[in-house]
């Protein structure tokens, strides 16, 4: 039997394949061993993935594979390796970065540039077996260009600043109720505050007829291209694939960005999982 999670900062989705080949997904929250102990995490495994597990599991059977923001650092998969050994113990574990699942999810075995674009971003060059060349995420607050955690910390600022269009401004206030003190409450003394920024995308997106909307999210993934894609020594021979929910949803301002940089676009996914399930069951 096979568990493959993969997880951002927001959700999780987990597949598993059972002994007779067939598929079972399930979701939870975010995991990140950046923000989450181990006990934290085993919280969320305890009351949201094993109460949706319907079938009965041989831990001594059980592989997992699981997929992580946050995974690349030794430490940060103790983490995440202590978690689930506590809650299926004997099993066997493997903790990798979400960029490698990201990787492994879009071009299989074949040689690309591969990017997330959802609560955080991250960019890497892939041979078709392993990451050879990452450029540094550095986070949502001194990076994470492109991200939903980028974008919606530009528009907030551009808020709290008084820059937004007054019409535009009040239907955000309108939506939200949030005042300037509580923005601020959430952002600098509260859990997850890269998850407060991208919660926001969905308003940023509801009103992209909105020029400034448009421009907004068109400069974040150009810093995006500029920073990261634009670094790799091929970007303009390999093709460049996507996942992540930003990369999803705002596809079309992406591919444009893209191409006026000289990058080819092939494939934009909002979630890797259904490709890492086919990645582990042709293994």
């Amino acid at each position: 039997m096979i568990l493959i999670a993969d997880s951002g900062s927001t959700k999780t989705d987990w597949r598993l394949i059972d002994s007779n080949k067939k598929i079972h997904q399930f979701s939870t929250q975010g995991i990140n061993p950046f923000f989450q102990t181990s006990e934290q995490i085993g919280q969320v495994l305890i009351s949201e993935l094993i109460p949706q597990l319907s079938i009965q599991i041989s831990n001594a059977e059980l592989e997992i594979f699981f997929y992580g923001a946050g995974c690349k650092l030794d430490d940060k998969k103790e983490i995440i390796e202590n978690a689930l050994s506590g809650i299926f113990p004997g099993s066997g574990i493997n903790i990798n970065s979400d960029l490698l699942g990201a990787a492994r999810a879009l071009c299989g075995r074949n040689v690309g540039i591969v990017a997330i674009l959802g609560t955080g971003s991250n960019t890497c060059y892939y041979d078709g077996k392993e990451i050879v060349e990452n450029r540094i995420s550095t986070g949502y607050i001194l990076g994470d260009e492109g991200s939903g955690a980028h974008i919606g910390k530009t528009f907030i600022q551009a808020y709290l600043n008084d820059e937004l269009p007054p019409d535009l401004a009040n239907r955000f206030f309108e939506r939200f109720k949030l005042s300037k003190d509580d923005i601020i409450d959430a952002v600098y003394r509260k859990s997850m505050p890269n998850r407060f920024l991208a919660s926001f995308c969905k308003f940023i997106y509801q009103n992209l007829k909105e020029q400034y909307i448009i421009d907004l999210v068109a400069d974040s993934f150009g810093q995006f291209f500029e920073k990261h894609i634009c670094k790799y020594q091929r970007y303009k021979e390999l093709k460049l694939s996507c996942t992540g929910s930003v990369a999803f949803y705002f596809s079309n301002i992406l591919r444009a960005v893209a191409a006026n940089k000289g990058v080819n676009i092939e494939t934009i996914i909002e979630t890797p999982i259904a490709g890492l399930t086919l990645y582990h069951l042709e293994e």
